[in-house]
């Protein structure tokens, strides 16, 4: 039986560490993916606080993730944006790697967008698509590995949170129309994101297992998060840009890596960046 690492008061801590420490009161919080953390460059008036700085954060570990939470304005609204997130596989409990999203709650943040870096199992999308997230497979989370395990503190949430609505319906419609503004709704898809435990890829049988399952995309973070906000209350909408596409061939010399990931994303991010930020100031 897993137990809650952390109290009420841990997580009220470092929120009221942050909010003595910057006069931002953000209604919004982005979570940067892998190569993603420009994103937060795009805020003005901003504070940014390294993680070892903040009372009980935890620290990222992974090339790709600067590991600084910035708040400032983007396009008028007030934001906080995590440069960096943790990971199951950096040998973070899932109560550390969502740490983050109660404390983003007690700020005040009422709208969590995240982002990520994943793999296309959908063999109708390509390298550099961006992924509306409809839904998600929690492959940890039927393994036990579920950050609500434990006890449950009805401050945050009740105890049997429905998960059948975590993607907002409403915010995957303004992101339609916000690409399309942008025009990027030619390289926009929308599908199921499974998250894996990491962090080795996947093998060509797991990859066709989760097909099978109905996974269109699948990554190694951002369910755990998604699960805490919906828990909180928050509205979420996820984005994942497909990096690279998943091995289904034994004959295939094709080997994935996290080079490939990071190369991608710098060539998609500016349309990713552009997208959330238009996206922000519709809401």
């Amino acid at each position: 039986m897993c137990e809650c690492s952390y109290s009420y008061e841990d997580y009220r801590e470092t929120a009221d560490w942050l909010l003595a420490h910057t006069e931002k009161r953000p209604k919004v919080a982005i979570i940067c993916g892998s190569g993603l953390g420009g994103l937060a460059e795009l805020l003005e008036d901003k504070n940014a606080f390294p993680y070892e700085d903040i009372p009980r954060f935890p620290t990222s570990t992974v090339q790709g993730h600067a590991g600084r939470l910035v708040f400032g304005r983007l396009q008028g609204c007030e934001c906080v944006c995590m440069q960096g997130r943790f990971h199951f596989y950096e040998g973070y409990n899932t109560h550390t790697v969502t740490y983050p999203v109660r404390v983003f709650f007690l700020l005040g943040v009422e709208t969590l967008i995240v982002t990520n870096a994943a793999g296309g199992l959908n063999e109708a999308y390509s390298v550099g698509d961006i992924m509306l997230i409809k839904d998600h497979i929690n492959m940890p989370g039927f393994a036990g590995q579920n950050p609500l395990c434990g006890h449950n503190d009805e401050r945050f949430g009740v105890r049997f949170p429905c998960m059948s609505d975590a993607y907002d319906r409403e915010l995957r419609a303004l992101a339609r129309t916000a690409a399309q503004e942008q025009g990027c709704d030619g390289f926009l898809q929308e599908g199921v994101y499974c998250m894996l435990a990491g962090p080795t890829y996947e093998t060509i049988a797991e990859c066709r297992v989760l097909q099978t399952l109905g996974a269109d995309a699948v990554g190694m973070s951002t369910v755990p998060e998604v699960v805490v906000a919906r828990h909180c209350g928050l509205r979420v909408l996820g984005l994942s840009l497909i990096t690279n596409k998943v091995v289904l061939d034994y004959e295939s010399r094709e080997r994935a890596n996290h080079a490939e990931v990071l190369q991608t994303t710098e060539l998609r991010a500016q349309d990713l960046q552009r997208l959330v930020s238009h996206l922000v100031s519709q809401l």
